[in-house]
């Protein structure tokens, strides 16, 4: 029963990792690949919080989300003046230069990781309790994002993505819009940091690098972009196959590398054959970068 409930948890973690980036790139077009990154600030800061200060699961998980929140701002006052690739690469510095802050730093356990981080629960109970947290916590994540793209901000969203030089035209501020989404979704991304570190009470910088965001990528891509459901869909997909290659028995040289080229055999497959993914989104949704009214580059 461990083993279910191991799956079980990973598949709420990844649900709400999948979903709030499905937010940022999908509904707000805003091409970033950096949210591994949060997640990652998420985890270090409730496990830290955690270990120096005594702080409950909960508000430590607060915590890291208020952080990977305020970092965000970080990254998207200065880069969101650009679009498209050039974003894209800012999101890649960024990822990378941080992650090798945490590697460095002794504070954070460095190239090591950071470990003995406390567990709220513990006994014979313990899976069956973070099975039904991270399930819970799933559920509410994507009723939040469903309520805020079919309600009026979603509108505004919807319409700054698919044209954005006619919505500055009618007068609203898209990158305020734009700042807030990406707040909205990297603070998600840092609650789910937390229940990864509190469930597995130990975090280590290799597990946030590219790899991790080319999986995430490939749960939007798959499940459906724009779409509510479709990170759902992608995130038990993309947990079930890791798992299913495992009983392989490869070699650990071969069975990383094996994962990542089927993420990305998958996400250029359902780009060409099927691009809106396994479920269509409810509005039209462009790809990422190819806005109609964004025709101008950087600003």
């Amino acid at each position: 029963m461990d083993y279910l409930y191991s799956i079980l948890i990973l598949v709420g973690i990844y649900v709400v990792l999948a979903s709030s980036f499905n937010l940022i790139i999908g509904n707000a077009g805003l091409v970033s690949i950096a949210h591994p990154i949060f997640f990652a600030l998420g985890a270090y800061t409730a496990g830290l919080t955690a270990i120096h200060f005594g702080l409950h699961a909960i508000v430590a998980t607060l915590a890291g989300a208020v952080v990977a929140a305020l970092f965000s701002l970080m990254m998207s006052l200065p880069s969101l003046r650009v679009s498209g690739d050039y974003l894209m690469i800012t999101s890649i510095g960024f990822q990378l230069g941080l992650l090798q802050v945490i590697k460095n730093v002794e504070f954070t356990g460095s190239q090591g990781g950071l470990s003995n981080i406390p567990t709220p629960v513990t006994g014979p109970y313990r899976g069956l309790v973070y099975s039904v947290v991270s399930l819970a916590i799933a559920a509410a994540v994507v009723w939040m994002i469903r309520w805020i793209v079919r309600g009026p901000y979603g509108r505004a969203i919807t319409a700054m993505r698919d044209d954005e030089l006619a919505f500055l035209a009618l007068g609203r501020d898209a990158m305020r819009i734009k700042i807030v989404i990406f707040a909205v979704g990297c603070g998600l991304a840092g609650i789910a940091g937390g229940l990864y570190a509190f469930y597995y009470q130990y975090v280590s910088p290799e597990q946030f690098e590219i790899l991790a965001s080319a999986a995430m990528l490939t749960m939007v891509v798959v499940g459906g972009m724009g779409s509510t459901l479709g990170p759902v869909v992608g995130a038990v997909l993309l947990i079930a196959l890791p798992q299913a290659i495992t009983f392989l028995e490869l070699p650990p040289g071969i069975m990383a590398p094996l994962q990542g080229m089927l993420f990305t055999l998958l996400v250029i497959v359902f780009m060409f054959i099927r691009p809106q993914g396994l479920i269509s989104p409810e509005g039209p949704t462009p790809l990422p970068g190819h806005r109609h009214g964004n025709r101008s580059g950087p600003r």
